[in-house]
């Protein structure tokens, strides 16, 4: 039975859930600025990168406060709740679960206090040495049941020095995807892993500095796009300004479906924004898997710049063929057995007039399980479409992400064991299309050997070993 637990509207149908990122992070070292309110609002920049708990820490110099709860930041956090949150630095996180299960303890930031002060620390990705992490931690200092708590045991652990040296000689020995954000009572730090698999950016305010996932958070918070922090960089932030230390080579290796869906379209990843490679990903699409039609149209919203671009590259005229409801954002009502069976209609419904009698080509970002573009596909023809020709952004996902998305495993990826012929018929489409690889990467102009390809590929460029991985992994050694 499926449980009015306030997941996601796309959660409705549990068999179908979307791919989602680890976290969005993001920290300022201000003075003179309400802090608490800058984080807010670059968390609810953030917000799509997770949705399950938010949470702030700031510090006036002498003690770190967190405060943090389940829901998304505007649940969490209102006026009052800020008003309390008074200092000159501050650190944020909104968390989608990817080690450790969604509840309370597992909220970020986590907080380590010790005899000579606090360290409260956020992250974005995944770890896949933390079992062997773990062994190094006194375990009544582990409250939590994810890599986050560990990282933050074990920068806490010595305090004999400073938490710039201690970082700086931990996290080369960490393996796997990270970008974190940490202070302590006077101090912003900063770090990304080796091959910079997620994201990181550096702002300037006008009286101090801003880090975070994506560029759209520096945006909405007035901060000045400085530059991405470099794979294997460690900064510190402080009244001396900003200080950057190497602890690592790096080994450029950005996740590629950052550009596909995980980030949103006005950040600027390399120096070009999510957006216009998402159209040039569209026409690349177009010239691809062309198709006689008479209508493109895009899923909202995910599908929309790809449409766009297959749209401006085949000559089709480009229109809405499905409405979306905006404010199918959480539900906290169980839906009823006929609700349910309705599944997406909750969502999107098509606009008959637009779509009957019309030879269609529909564009999503993705297939997951293919429950939802299944449901789209009849929905269409019920509405009295002629054809309906799916056109996806990506190449098949057929791996699972060790790195700090959760997509489903690779027997519950319809592209693990399916060719896509067999996804067509699955689908009930007249023809589906997936761009290339080589396509894709094209379209975002990096390289191939700087980009982590391994949800389409298989081949991990940080090697995983089966055993010691999986979102629930500290929780099945306890």
């Amino acid at each position: 039975m499926l449980k009015g637990d306030g997941r996601l509207g796309h959660d409705l149908d549990p068999h179908d859930r979307a791919p989602k990122d680890a976290c969005g992070v993001f920290g300022v070292w201000a003075p003179g600025e309400e802090v608490s309110k800058l984080t807010y609002y670059g968390l609810y920049a953030l917000q799509h990168r997770g949705q399950e708990s938010a949470g702030i820490a700031v510090s006036e110099g002498s003690r770190i406060l967190v405060y943090k709860d389940m829901g998304l930041v505007a649940q969490v956090f209102d006026e009052s709740v800020l008003g309390t949150l008074r200092g000159h630095l501050a650190i944020g996180h909104c968390r989608y679960s990817t080690t450790g299960s969604s509840v309370w303890e597992n909220a970020q930031p986590t907080l380590s206090s010790t005899e000579v002060g606090g360290l409260a620390l956020a992250h974005n990705g995944n770890l896949i040495n933390t079992p062997e992490l773990a062994e190094r931690v006194n375990p009544d200092t582990i409250r939590a049941t994810t890599d986050t708590e560990v990282l933050t045991s074990l920068l806490a652990q010595d305090r004999s020095r400073s938490i710039e040296d201690a970082a700086a000689e931990l996290l080369p020995q960490v393996k796997g995807a990270y970008t974190l954000v940490f202070m302590d009572e006077k101090t912003l730090y900063a770090a990304r892993d080796p091959q910079g698999i997620r994201p990181l950016v550096l702002g300037r305010l006008e009286r101090g500095w801003v880090v975070a996932s994506e560029t759209a958070a520096l945006d909405i918070v007035g901060a000045t796009f400085v530059r991405e922090v470099e794979p294997g960089e460690l900064l510190t932030i402080d009244e001396r300004g900003v200080r950057s230390r190497r602890f690592a080579l790096a080994e450029p290796k950005g996740c590629l479906f950052e550009y596909v869906y995980l980030a949103r379209p006005d950040t600027t990843i390399a120096g070009r924004g999510v957006q216009v490679t998402r159209v040039e990903v569209g026409r690349v699409l177009a010239r691809e898997h062309p198709v006689e039609a008479d209508l493109v149209i895009p899923t909202p919203e995910s599908g929309t710049p790809a449409a766009v671009g297959y749209a401006e590259e085949s000559g089709i005229p480009y229109g809405q063929g499905l409405v979306k409801n905006s404010y199918v954002g959480r539900t906290f009502i169980q839906p009823s057995q006929t609700i349910r069976q309705l599944g997406i209609r909750l969502k999107l419904n098509p606009l008959r007039e637009v779509v009957e009698g019309k030879r269609l080509v529909v564009v999503d970002d993705s297939i997951v399980r293919g429950n939802t573009q299944r449901a789209i596909v009849r929905m269409l023809r019920e509405a009295g479409a002629r054809e309906v020709h799916v056109r996806i952004s990506s190449p098949p996902v057929a791996w699972p992400c060790f790195y700090g998305i959760d997509f489903a495993t690779r027997a519950e990826l319809i592209a693990g064991s399916l060719s896509v012929e067999e996804i067509r018929a699955s689908l009930g489409a007249d023809s589906l299309g997936y761009i290339s690889l080589e396509g894709l990467t094209q379209a975002t102009t990096i390289p191939s050997d700087r980009l982590c390809r391994a949800c389409f590929t298989g081949e991990y460029p940080i090697a995983i070993d089966q055993d010691n991985v999986g979102k629930f992994v500290l929780e099945s050694k306890a």
